[in-house]
C-alpha cells in the first residue's frame, strides 16, 4: 500500500517551478485534465415553494429569472418525476437554479451537523463595502446572519439562508489572488493526504492526527 501510496503522490504533485506568466508548471499527461470549465452554468436545489423562491432571489438577491423547464421526466437519467425547473442569473451570466416535483418529501436530516455548514454556495462582490452594504440589505428584510467573518486575510463573507434552507455566502476578496496560491494549495493538499497515510499507516486516529497538522500549520495564516 505504501508503494502504491508513493507512486500516486509522485504523479500527483508537481514541481514548484514557475512558467513564465506565473502559471504552475503542470504535467496534463499525468496530472490534471487538459480541459478547464470555462465557468460556472449553475448550481442547482430542490425547493418545495417555487413562488417563494422567485420572491427572494429576484426581490432580496436582485437575480433574473432568465429560464425555465418544464417536463415529466429527467432528461440524462429518464426518471418520471415530473418537475419545474427555474434559474437566476447573476452578474457574469452563471446562474442558481431550484426544481420543484410534486410530492417530493422533506430530505432527510444530515448525518452530522457539519453539512449544513459545509454545504453552501458562495456568491462574490467585489468589496468589503458591497458586503457591509449586502448585510444592512438582509437585516432590513429580516433575514438571520453570521458575520461580517474574515477568513484568514483572503475574503470577508456574510452567511444566511434562502427560503430552502440553502446556506448561501456574500464574499468579498480581500486578497486579490486568493484563488491563485496554486503551490500553497499543492503543498497543503500534500501534507494533509500524507497525515492520513501516515496516521492509518501507524494506527493512530487519522482526525487526531489531522488536528494536530492544522493546529501546528495554521500559524502561517495567524501571522499575515
Amino acid at each position: 500500500m505504501t508503494i502504491v501510496y508513493e507512486a500516486k503522490m509522485e504523479n500527483l504533485f508537481m514541481s514548484n517551478a514557475q512558467t513564465t506568466n506565473g502559471e504552475p508548471k503542470i504535467d496534463t499527461g499525468r496530472s490534471l485534465s487538459a480541459l478547464t470549465p470555462k465557468m460556472l452554468s449553475h448550481a442547482a436545489y430542490v425547493t418545495h415553494d417555487v413562488g417563494a423562491t422567485v420572491e427572494f432571489y429576484t426581490g432580496i438577491m436582485g437575480m433574473e429569472l432568465a429560464s425555465s423547464v418544464f417536463d415529466d421526466r429527467i432528461p440524462s437519467t429518464g426518471d418520471a418525476f415530473p418537475y419545474f425547473h427555474v434559474f437566476f442569473r447573476m452578474g457574469d451570466g452563471s446562474t442558481i437554479a431550484f426544481f420543484e416535483a410534486p410530492g417530493l418529501p422533506d430530505p432527510a436530516p444530515p448525518s452530522h451537523p457539519a453539512y449544513k455548514i459545509f454545504d453552501h454556495i458562495a456568491l462574490q462582490v467585489d468589496t468589503v463595502e458591497e458586503v457591509q452594504r449586502w448585510r444592512a440589505w438582509l437585516l432590513q428584510h429580516g433575514l438571520e446572519l453570521v458575520g461580517p467573518t474574515n477568513h484568514m486575510n483572503e475574503l470577508l463573507s456574510i452567511y444566511f439562508h434562502d427560503p430552502n434552507g440553502v446556506r448561501l455566502e456574500i464574499t468579498a476578496p480581500l486578497d486579490p489572488h486568493w484563488n491563485r496560491h496554486f503551490d500553497r494549495a499543492y503543498h497543503d493538499l500534500k501534507l494533509w493526504l500524507e497525515a492520513k497515510e501516515s496516521a492509518r499507516r501507524e494506527g493512530r486516529d487519522i482526525s487526531a492526527a489531522l488536528i494536530d497538522l492544522i493546529r501546528r500549520e495554521r500559524s502561517r495564516y495567524q501571522a499575515s
